[in-house]
């Protein structure tokens, strides 16, 4: 295995991409979407956003691939990003770089990669759009430069995402550092410390808008029998799609955390109760609304949920305790049902 080598501007290269604050931040709902896209585009496994990092290369966006990064001694993106060029290995089997490479001697067993290269504002190479299969296979003219193309699209909205208000609320409220304590890796959603992080920033932000903040607690039906019946990987699978429905459900500044197990929460600032019922009963739609793919199977999931308005001083434990009770109550009537907290 030849690992990738250094480019010559690499300390250039390396502040190019922290600058962007890209490192270790949520799953997005644009980015999900083109990888998917993508996938089906070119019929491959997996395809990754992926960003080279000091040492390793961390995956802004991925589906196919349940790890959230890799050693960057054995990534093949490492040597897209060092070469300033497309890379395209038709069989890994085949290339002297590659040919014994843990990811291809082992899981995910790549013989296929092609990767295009993703560039800062100032022309830094900081990752890349990549595909993966497990068969050899090549790319025609015309799909270089499809795959081309869909990599500007990658560019143009990481540009736009550094310079939103959004990102800059971000970069004050918490640290790259503190941000990686902060990260479910599974779902690349906010974990529970998340949630305690940044409640008071929700709040703050809904009574300056005159709103309302409200907690919409969900939790997959009948999980234990997706474990039983798949396995743990299959559950994965699940819990990672249903983030993804999940997120496409809400609105952009709404705030959507894993708390555990099968049991999400978003913060979101409303209105009134019924304002609250309609996100939450779209939220349950969209997790239920179509099988979702277990490998080469499909399988229905449904969720309950339980939706509650926090009380004026009412603090963050109190506000879940009272969803999670109307979400008890949602299990008990049926499951696959919204229940508001009185």
């Amino acid at each position: 295995m030849l690992p990738a080598p250094c480019p010559p501007d690499e300390a250039l290269r390396q502040q190019a991409l922290d600058d962007l604050d890209l490192l270790d931040t949520p799953a997005e709902l644009y980015l999900d979407t083109l990888v998917r896209l993508t996938r089906e585009l070119f019929g491959v496994d997996t395809v990754l956003i992926s960003l080279v990092d000091r040492d390793r290369q961390w995956f802004k966006a991925r589906t196919g691939l349940d790890l959230a990064e890799t050693p960057r001694d054995i990534s093949f993106c490492g040597h897209a990003v060092a070469a300033r060029s497309p890379l395209v290995v038709e069989d890994a089997h085949l290339d002297v770089r590659f040919c014994d490479n843990p990811v291809v001697v082992g899981a995910p067993f790549i013989r296929f990669y092609a990767g295009q290269p993703l560039y800062s504002r100032d022309n830094q190479p900081i990752g890349t759009l990549c595909l993966l299969h497990p068969q050899p296979r090549g790319l025609d003219p015309a799909e270089r430069l499809r795959l081309r193309d869909l990599a500007t699209l990658v560019e143009g909205y990481l540009h736009l995402r550094n310079v939103s208000q959004h990102a800059h609320t971000l970069r004050q409220a918490v640290s790259r550092e503190q941000r990686k304590a902060l990260i479910d890796p599974l779902t690349q959603l906010w974990n529970r410390a998340g949630f305690n992080e940044f409640y008071p920033r929700e709040l703050a932000s809904a009574m300056e808008q005159g709103l309302q903040l409200a907690a919409i607690y969900c939790d997959l039906d009948h999980f234990k029998q997706v474990n039983d019946q798949f396995g743990h990987g299959g559950g994965d699978q699940v819990l990672w799609e249903s983030a993804r429905r999940m997120s496409a459900a809400l609105r952009p500044d709404d705030l959507l955390v894993r708390l555990g197990g099968e049991e999400f929460v978003a913060l979101v600032s409303v209105h009134d109760a019924s304002e609250l019922q309609h996100i939450a009963e779209r939220v349950r739609q969209a997790i239920a609304a179509t099988p979702m793919s277990i490998g080469t199977l499909s399988h229905t999931v449904t969720s309950s949920i339980g939706t509650a308005i926090a009380a004026p001083g009412e603090n963050p434990a109190s506000l879940l305790e009272r969803a999670d009770s109307a979400l008890y109550l949602a299990k008990h009537q049926g499951r696959n049902r919204t229940v508001h907290a009185a």
